[in-house]
């Protein structure tokens, strides 16, 4: 089985500043810490990674993709997400010059799970976000589960921006040991209506960090379920968000376990690696 992790952060403070990090998160994880904890040797020629942007202080995002192009050689990166600043508007462009340059990186991402009602969907985000589009870049929409219909908005006001959906839109999970209850007036409704703009894609990724406790097959399946239903294999990708979500290996074994389960062997691979490089460009 290949898989192309198409969410990977790494980071280490002692290079970087991260003002989120705490607790345990709060120290280096590279290539060293995945690989012992993955194992990535003895898969090398099967698995892939494409790492997103860690929300380093904004002055240091460029020595961000700098440092995880320093890292490459320790494992299979595919390509980068990495941040720029899209609501500055049109002044955005200077910043995706500079991304231009640096090989692999091939979308952007500015978180937009805390702002308020409204941000991405202003003017100037409007701008930056075709200028994204127009660098042939990717947009990663990191969002909340009340802030889909806004995203659903702005997919609709870039038609030529390829967004990807971080984290299913972060539903709200519950306990571990019940079944999980998609909100049909919230969520589920409003991932349904996202999954109509052609442009949206969706990440399976991220629900381990949503749930209290971290999360089973049984609480996750029917958010699973639902967003096969509503984006189809052809657009669903799957991503690790290591070391935000772990153990890495319980979520992909739960993710592979229930794809075998639902969908056919060719739509496995799809969505656990040609669909990420298909909606990536990757090289």
């Amino acid at each position: 089985m290949r898989v192309l992790d198409s969410h990977l952060h790494l980071w280490d403070p002692d290079t970087l500043s991260y003002g989120w990090l705490t607790g345990d998160l709060l120290r280096r994880f590279g290539p060293r810490e995945l690989d012992e904890e993955f194992g990535l040797a003895p898969h090398a020629d099967q698995r892939g990674f494409v790492f997103v942007q860690a929300d380093c202080v904004r002055e240091q995002s460029l020595a961000e993709v700098d440092w995880v192009l320093d890292q490459s050689i320790q494992f299979p990166l595919r390509g980068i997400v990495a941040f720029a600043p899209v609501s500055d508007g049109v002044a955005v462009d200077h910043a995706l010059e500079e991304l231009r340059c640096r090989p692999m990186v091939i979308g952007v991402r500015e978180l937009l799970q805390d702002h308020t009602p409204g941000f991405f969907t202003s003017a100037s985000f409007i701008s930056g976000a075709r200028e994204v589009a127009s660098a042939g870049f990717t947009f990663d929409a990191c969002v909340r589960a009340g802030q889909l219909d806004e995203l659903a908005d702005f997919a609709d006001r870039v038609p030529e921006l390829t967004i990807v959906l971080d984290h299913l839109g972060k539903p709200p999970l519950g306990r571990p040991d019940i079944v999980g209850q998609p909100d049909d007036a919230d969520w589920s409704r409003a991932m349904r209506a996202l999954a109509t703009r052609p442009n949206v894609v969706c990440k399976l990724s991220g629900l381990p960090a949503e749930g209290p406790g971290g999360c089973s097959a049984i609480q996750v399946r029917p958010f699973l379920d639902l967003a096969a239903d509503a984006f189809g294999s052809d657009r669903l990708i799957f991503g690790g968000d290591w070391p935000v979500s772990r153990p890495y290996g319980v979520w992909l074994e739960l993710v592979t376990t229930w794809l075998s389960g639902t969908f056919a062997p060719a739509q496995q691979d799809a969505i656990l690696w040609t669909n990420a490089e298909r909606v990536y460009a990757l090289p």
